[in-house]
């Protein structure tokens, strides 16, 4: 359970927290300028959908990670991993060494699935053309 401690007028980051970036993930093999121009983009979403007066968790936090890529995706999905991990900080958590645990998947048009009970944002996304 978390609470909320407002000494300052700051808070405390409430979990689960959802994005939805729409872009392609950057791998660890993309350019230095490239892979910095994800994490903006990540961070930018982040403030966008977080309270800005908010501070990050200094806890254990696990990580979901579900990829929509609007065909075949080329490259491995484990190196899609990194670079989402790395924007994260320092808004949702303090240090990446904080992720005990990472689930991804990845969802590509061309094999059905389904998703039981989506969150809005979830559904959203799904709903998109493309997801």
């Amino acid at each position: 359970m978390f609470e909320n401690l407002d000494v300052t007028g700051d808070v405390e980051l409430q979990f689960p927290v959802e994005l939805l970036i729409a872009a392609v993930p950057l791998s660890l093999q993309a350019s230095p300028t490239s892979r910095e121009a994800w994490k903006e983009l990540t961070r930018t979403v982040v403030n966008e959908t977080i309270n800005p007066g908010g501070w990050a968790t200094e806890s254990p936090v696990s990580v979901t990670i579900l990829y929509f890529p609007d065909g075949p995706m080329t490259g491995d999905i484990d190196n899609i991993v990194k670079p989402i991990l790395d924007a994260l900080m320092p808004r949702i958590y303090v240090d990446d060494s904080q992720v005990q645990r990472v689930w991804v998947q990845k969802f590509e048009r061309e094999r059905s699935f389904q998703i039981e009970d989506p969150t809005a944002k979830l559904a959203g996304a799904i709903d998109t053309e493309p997801p």
